[in-house]
């Protein structure tokens, strides 16, 4: 989304707060507080996508009244109380993506946001918008009367024939009307034109060949004429591609900005070995492949790729046609090859955004606004099912929940990282902080290792850690120098899990225990203790905190001699002080220095 410009009437002390709290997350743009709102308005009308207004809806009713120009051409108004409870899409529910506005600035705010159109209301997907969020693009048909049929609890017909499927399994869509279909009116998701509302997913490539210093007009009439002739819709072009000596051609290049189309460039080495039914020995013998367009355009597509259209050749519209200038005002020059592929699945990566998603120990009121925020964007969930499950409140039944098992991480990161290049927003969850013993750095592993044109974007949103939450429960345990060290050995050898915990002794530091043990691994906790004990006395405080923020949640001291270990578990975390820590009166504290240290400021 575009600009955001939010002005706050001041209707209370709290306005303020609430459009600092929005200003601060990036939300954004507040207007100076001096500007008179009507005016501000209306300078900003056509530039904005949307305003968030703090204030009563029929006063900004009455402001925006004398701007409105029509569905396609207005902003999305977004209205919250100065309290934050709740925020309402005035205006541009849909088309302008005010309600997903409301959604999240409710988010941020832990407030709801009030959906008053008949599709959001009643729990339904808006089928004149719902494909944005799984990467598609608009295309022509009577979106007023599909939606007007949808409110009479009548639905078109589906076909589908591109782009990802998940979103028919929606809570949202089958929420939609199943038999009662509107006569007339049908819905396709497709790489082609034709009647009926149209999404296009993109799934074409189209691979093209030139000759040095061929006109962009050229290129454009090339494009335009093979997509219209075989019904292709432009919308569901997914890039350009072509051999890599033509990383530096102008019309090329041009043709990628002026559409908005990646470009794909592949070596010569990787385009020779792809089959393709129109090669040439003049092409093999130049560039050292035998097809530059047809063989660019599959590769590009992927596996199970289809050509659509083999290659074709376009030349000077003054050799042609006989013409003296071409459409630019100059003699068109040059010559190109254009083929166009199908691949199996969408590509957007552009568009996409995968959110790393640290939920908490569990409670949602220990969930961060930042979090929030994330989830409320996001088209697809993906986690391990049981942290799914504790967020399972606050998803909404147009968002789609992909669970993992437990010991798939790699799957669960590579699948929601393919999602998120198809141009979806996807959220992948970890209990406590993704970035400790999450699914941060597996993920960022492989988004690295992804081309820098193939990869979404990448966020990381912290969460509030096990030990972190264990640690307010019984007092102040970590205010001197503290780790966190994993007893899992399934990925860190046992002999150098051994030697972190002899450090952490010999160190004498706080020493949270995570994965501290299960069926398959019952004695490492007993050898860890007996390691941290080197030194030490068996006296220490130790935490023991089991299903931290969760309804069955369980804290109990100990001390490090006697801690019973058959109540561990992989649902525990262990927390074992320094030679300072003490208990007292049902408290652990660990002094901010040794004995003799001189305390300085904090």
């Amino acid at each position: 989304m575009g600009e955001h410009i939010c002005w706050g009437l001041g209707l209370s002390r709290s306005s303020g707060s609430v459009l600092s709290r929005l200003e601060q997350a990036g939300l954004l743009q507040r207007a100076a507080a001096d500007a008179p709102l009507a005016e501000f308005l209306a300078q900003h009308w056509d530039s904005a996508a949307a305003f968030v207004v703090v204030g009563a809806c029929g006063a900004i009713t009455r402001l925006i009244a004398p701007l409105l120009k029509g569905k396609a051409e207005d902003p999305a108004v977004v209205v919250v109380d100065p309290a934050g409870r709740f925020a309402i899409p005035l205006l541009g529910g849909h088309g302008a993506g005010g309600e997903s506005l409301s959604q999240r600035v409710a988010a941020l705010l832990g407030g709801q946001a009030v959906l008053s159109g008949s599709s959001g209301a009643a729990g339904r997907l808006a089928l004149d918008c719902f494909g944005r969020d799984w990467g598609w693009r608009r295309g022509g048909g009577d979106w007023d009367g599909l939606m007007k049929a949808a409110a009479r609890g009548r639905g078109p017909e589906l076909q589908q024939e591109a782009g990802l499927t998940l979103w028919q399994q929606l809570d949202a869509a089958a929420a939609g009307p199943k038999a009662q279909l509107e006569s007339g009116l049908s819905l396709h998701v497709s790489h082609r034109q034709g009647p009926g509302c149209r999404w296009h997913p993109p799934c074409l490539w189209l691979g093209i060949g030139c000759e040095r210093d061929t006109s962009l007009s050229l290129l454009v009439r090339a494009v335009d004429q093979a997509l219209s002739e075989h019904q292709l819709a432009p919308q569901a072009v997914a890039g350009l591609a072509s051999v890599d000596r033509k990383g530096d051609e102008p019309a090329l290049l041009a043709l990628a900005q002026q559409r908005g189309w990646p470009l794909r460039l592949f070596g010569a080495t990787s385009l020779a070995p792809v089959a393709v039914p129109t090669p040439s020995l003049a092409v093999e013998k130049e560039m050292g492949t035998a097809s530059v367009a047809e063989a660019a355009a599959l590769l590009a597509a992927g596996p199970e790729a289809s050509l659509l259209v083999n290659k074709r050749i376009e030349r000077a519209a003054s050799a042609a046609l006989g013409l003296d200038v071409g459409p630019e005002g100059a003699p068109e020059q040059g010559a190109a090859t254009l083929a166009i592929a199908k691949a199996a699945s969408q590509w957007a990566p552009a568009q996409g955004h995968l959110h790393l998603i640290g939920s908490g120990p569990g409670s949602l009121d220990l969930l961060t606004p930042d979090a929030r925020q994330a989830l409320a964007l996001s088209t697809v969930w993906v986690g391990y099912g049981l942290y799914l499950d504790l967020l399972e409140p606050l998803r909404r039944p147009d968002q789609w929940r992909c669970d993992g098992q437990l010991t798939q991480e790699r799957q669960r990161c590579a699948q929601a990282l393919d999602l998120a290049s198809q141009g979806l927003t996807v959220s992948l969850v970890s209990s406590g902080d993704s970035g400790i013993y999450g699914m941060a750095g597996l993920a960022l592993e492989l988004w690295l290792q992804r081309e820098d044109g193939s990869r979404p974007g990448f966020s990381v949103h912290p969460g509030l850690s096990a030990l972190q939450l264990a640690a307010a429960r019984v007092g102040a345990p970590l205010m001197h120098d503290f780790c966190t060290i994993s007893l899992s050995d399934r990925l860190t050898p046992w002999p150098s899990i051994e030697r972190r915990l002899r450090a952490a002794a010999l160190g004498d530091f706080v020493v949270a225990l995570y994965n501290p043990r299960s069926l398959g691994r019952d004695w490492q906790l007993a050898r860890a203790l007996e390691l941290l004990a080197e030194g030490r006395t068996t006296a220490i405080p130790v935490v023991l905190a089991r299903q931290l923020g969760r309804q069955e949640e369980q804290v109990s001291l100990h001390r490090l001699g006697d801690l019973p270990h058959d109540q561990v578990d992989m649902l525990s975390l262990v927390l074992v002080g320094n030679s300072t820590t003490r208990l007292q009166d049902g408290r652990i504290v660990t002094p901010r220095g040794y004995p003799g240290a001189e305390l300085g400021q904090a």
